[in-house]
This record gives structure tokens, C-alpha cells and sequence, in this order.
């Protein structure tokens, strides 16, 4: 069974691609990111949110305006906090590092 995955952060440009691309490969999972903020690369829709078994966001302020705005959509969905700040480049080493120790154990 594959189980979709969906990393949520502000823009959509550096953590959750960041996020999405580290996990790509890995067996049975599916993976996607989408941003909260109206200029997002790719902005988080309620179709996202359908498809996604497991939301990960990386901040508890993501957590709190995904509740407010999606709530309807959100309905039973697992969504984890990761309390990864907005201080790291898109793939970089220390960011990727810490989404390998973060992730994988609600995977």
C-alpha cells in the first residue's frame, strides 16, 4: 500500500520541496508539498489535502492555519509537526539531515 505524504510549509520553496524531493524514492511513498501563503509556489488546495494520508507541516503556526483555513478538509488526516524553522536553504545538508531524523519515524 502506498501512503501519500504531504509537506506543508510558508512558500513552498525551500523545506517542504526540500522535504518532498528527500523522500521521493523511498518505497510506498508518495510525496507532495504545498505552501500556506497566497504567493506559495504551490499553493495548498483542499484536492492536496484529499490525497494526502500523512501532513507534514514545519511549524506549529502551519499547524494552527491549516486548522483555520482547511478545516473541512482536514477531517481525520494525521498531521505531524516537525518544528523545523524557516533558517535553511532549499537542500541543504543540514536541513535534509534533519528531516532523515525527523520524518521517518511517522512514516
Amino acid at each position: 500500500m502506498t501512503r501519500n505524504v504531504l509537506f506543508v510549509c510558508s512558500r513552498n520553496r525551500l523545506r517542504s520541496p526540500t522535504a518532498e524531493h528527500v523522500f521521493a524514492d523511498w518505497p510506498g511513498v508518495e510525496t507532495a508539498s504545498a505552501g500556506l501563503d497566497h504567493d506559495a509556489d504551490t499553493p495548498l488546495s483542499p484536492e492536496l489535502l484529499q490525497w494526502a494520508d500523512v501532513v507534514f507541516v514545519m511549524e506549529r503556526m502551519h499547524r494552527a492555519k491549516l486548522s483555520t483555513r482547511f478545516r473541512a478538509h482536514i477531517g481525520g488526516k494525521r498531521i505531524v509537526c516537525l518544528d523545523i524553522p524557516d533558517d535553511y536553504a532549499h537542500m541543504d545538508p543540514a536541513l535534509v539531515a534533519l528531516l532523515q531524523t525527523k520524518v521517518p519515524r511517522h512514516l
